[in-house]
């Protein structure tokens, strides 16, 4: 294969790959708000419970078929990646549970400049000028929404403030401990899904009543909510 056929074979794929990841968001986002708002169920972290719980099928699946090789990642350095992570996603499902689908949006608009601030505090990374001013425009953007959006409340902006740095300093970490231990992206998640699973699903209803005072078993699942999970868990395996 001509170098040019390769450089073409390798644009498609990422061409595919940007429109695979922007779709499948834009799908977990859709069907997370319907399930929370058309079918209550506001349970939050125990949907993100069975999200990792599906991942941790499909990471030993793969393993067992050797596309995921054996690694080693110290329990220290799992643990807190799974206390960022689950701050992370449960922060975001609140917000988004919480606030409305533009203001969620938004909100995760603004992990961008506070990555960017992580970077330059721990690894004294130095951005350029332009770097710097697109930085700028989109913190503008985001508190024009955020003063424009009437639909935000009190908790939910906190939920999103804890959303956004949670999710940043996973981000942070993902890098840390990819560079630090030579983990891919599927080994790195063989390590974290199971332990987020266990974690969330322990402790997920517990934090879902004490968030909304309502119980998870007492929920009246119907075919249509569950054929709507289902549909989720098939989407996040690939997040």
């Amino acid at each position: 294969m001509t170098s040019a056929k390769m450089a073409d074979r390798k644009a498609t794929l990422d061409a595919a790959s940007w429109m695979f990841n922007v779709v499948t968001s834009v799908g977990i986002i859709l069907v997370n708000k319907a399930l929370m708002a058309k079918y209550g169920f506001t349970f939050a972290t125990t949907l993100t419970g069975l999200h990792f719980g599906t991942t941790t099928l499909l990471t030993f699946l793969l393993r067992r078929l050797g596309y995921i090789q054996a690694s080693h990642l110290p329990f220290s350095e799992l643990l807190k990646f799974v206390l960022f992570a689950n701050f992370s996603i449960v922060g975001m499902n609140v917000s988004l549970m919480w606030n409305s689908v533009g203001f969620y949006q938004i909100a995760k608009l603004s992990m961008i400049p506070v990555s960017c601030f992580l970077e330059v505090v721990l690894d004294k990374v130095r951005y350029s000028r332009d770097t710097k001013l697109s930085i700028v425009l989109v913190l503008l953007g985001v508190a024009v929404c955020t003063v424009t959006d009437v639909s935000v409340n009190a908790k939910g902006f906190i939920a999103a403030l804890v959303a956004v740095w949670s999710t940043s300093l996973q981000q942070y970490y993902v890098h840390f401990l990819q560079r630090n231990y030579s983990l891919g992206s599927f080994n790195l998640l063989g390590h974290t899904a199971p332990a987020q699973a266990a974690s969330l699903l322990l402790l997920g209803p517990f934090l879902d009543y004490w968030l909304t005072g309502k119980r998870v078993d007492a929920y009246g699942f119907s075919p249509t909510s569950l054929d709507s999970f289902s549909l989720v868990r098939r989407v996040s395996i690939y997040k």
